[in-house]
C-alpha cells in the first residue's frame, strides 16, 4: 500500500515541523497524577468524616476542629479538582493551603485524642480501641499523601505558568 504524504514534499522537512514544548506534556502528565491523588484524597476524606460522625473525640472542642477539618479539605478538594480540569493556578494554589490546613488539623485532633499514647503504654487494650487506632493510621496516610500532593501540585503549577523572558 502506498503512503501518502503532504503535497509537494519528500519527506526531508521534518526538522522544520513543529514540537511539542516538554512542559506541555510534563502539564498533561501532572493533571493525570493529581487526578489520582484528589481522588485518594476524597476516599480519605470520606473515611475520616465515617470515622468522626461514629467515634468523636473525647473533648467538644475537638469535635468542632474536627468538623471545620473535614468541611475545608471538601471545599480543597473541590477547588483542586477544579482547578486541575480548569488549569487554573489560583484554585490549585487554594487547594495545597487548604488541604494542608485540613491534615494539619485532623493531626491536631488525633494527637489530642491520647488513643495512640494509650496503647503504647498498655498494648493488651488495643482490641477495644482498634477504630481509634484505624483513624490514626488514616492521619498518617493523609499526612504522606500531603507531601505527595503539595510537590506535584507546585510542579503542575510551576509548568503551568509560562516561562520568563530573559532580559
Amino acid at each position: 500500500m502506498h503512503q501518502r504524504r503532504p503535497h509537494g514534499t519528500d519527506g526531508s522537512d521534518f526538522s522544520y515541523r513543529m514540537v511539542v514544548d516538554s512542559r506541555y506534556t510534563k502539564v498533561a502528565e501532572g493533571k493525570a497524577k493529581l487526578k489520582s491523588l484528589i481522588t485518594i484524597q476524597v476516599v480519605a476524606q470520606i473515611l475520616g468524616a465515617v470515622c468522626t460522625f461514629l467515634l468523636p473525640p473525647k473533648q467538644e472542642i475537638f469535635v468542632k476542629i474536627a468538623i471545620i477539618s473535614i468541611i475545608s479539605g471538601f471545599i480543597s478538594l473541590m477547588s483542586g479538582e477544579i482547578g486541575r480540569s480548569r488549569s487554573k493556578a489560583t484554585l490549585l494554589r487554594l487547594y495545597t493551603v487548604g488541604s494542608s490546613v485540613a491534615t494539619l488539623l485532623s493531626v491536631v485532633c488525633i494527637a489530642a485524642n491520647n488513643t495512640l499514647s494509650e496503647v503504647i503504654q498498655d498494648p493488651s487494650g488495643w482490641t477495644s480501641k482498634k477504630f481509634e487506632l484505624i483513624e490514626a493510621a488514616r492521619v498518617l496516610f493523609s499526612v504522606l499523601l500531603q507531601v505527595v500532593v503539595v510537590t506535584t501540585t507546585l510542579a503542575l503549577v510551576k509548568n503551568m505558568s509560562p516561562p520568563k523572558r530573559a532580559s
